[in-house]
């Protein structure tokens, strides 16, 4: 864990020596203000709760995690700076969870930064901060499951367009895995087992469960799951680049 840490300090400044952390915090604080207050009318309902916060948490997710994630590999071998990691006494595994850690702080940075709005809706009323809290922890989780797709998508390519849009494709398909408009496609023809398998990869099924205030064992499991495979991809494809 000693290698995974420096590495973890090692991504970290780098995302703060360059203006890439920044930017990223900076464009979520501005669009999370933006669909919570003018888009999911925040003030206007008249409760005080932050779910028109949370509820564009996906689609939030769905174009910046990428963003985020598309470089952690792929610049890395554009560059030509993976060989000198290689070379360093680190293994793969270690090499990408040093990477995701970082890249997973600055989601979490990212989400803590937001705590105003927290502060606001306990201002203005009595809000259930149970809930909120499971909805902060549901929502890092489902970060992280984005994060861990984009990484594997870098992992793939040295070009960090093609990540992103290859993180974003497959992102999106679990995000709408388990909306009406998927699911409605399987019902003519498909069993229930089948349906009910379909929605159960959506990250919004689980998400919104969470953000409920239900912290169940399947929820988190579900996307604690997804970050090992995507991640355990990521460490094959690592490694049979090395091996090349």
């Amino acid at each position: 864990m000693g290698m995974v840490a420096t590495l973890f300090k090692r991504e970290l400044s780098s995302f703060f020596a360059t203006p890439v952390a920044y930017v990223f915090i900076t464009i979520f604080l501005i669009l999370s203000g933006v669909f919570a207050f003018f888009i999911g009318s925040l003030y206007e309902r008249g409760q005080a709760d932050l779910l028109p916060f949370f509820n564009f948490h996906p689609w939030l997710y769905l174009f910046l995690v990428p963003a985020i994630a598309m470089r952690t590999w792929s610049e890395e071998r554009k560059s030509g700076t993976i060989e000198l990691l290689m070379t360093l006494p680190i293994s793969s595994l270690q090499a990408v969870l040093g990477k995701f850690l970082a890249s997973w702080a600055v989601l979490g940075l990212s989400l803590l930064l937001t705590f105003p709005l927290w502060i606001t809706v306990n201002y203005l009323g009595n809000p259930d901060n149970g809930v909120i809290i499971a909805a902060y922890i549901g929502s890092w989780l489902m970060a992280g499951a984005f994060l861990a797709i984009g990484m594997c998508m870098s992992a793939l390519t040295k070009n960090q367009v093609v990540a992103f849009i290859l993180a974003v494709v497959i992102c999106f398909l679990f995000v709408v895995s388990g909306s009406n408009i998927v699911l409605d496609a399987f019902k003519d023809w498909a069993p229930s087992i089948v349906i009910d398998t379909v929605a159960s990869f959506s990250f919004l099924t689980h998400f919104e469960s969470i953000a409920k205030g239900v912290i169940a064992l399947n929820d988190v499991g579900y996307f604690l799951l997804s970050i090992a495979i995507w991640l355990y991809a990521s460490l094959l494809i690592i490694e049979h680049k090395k091996a090349d």
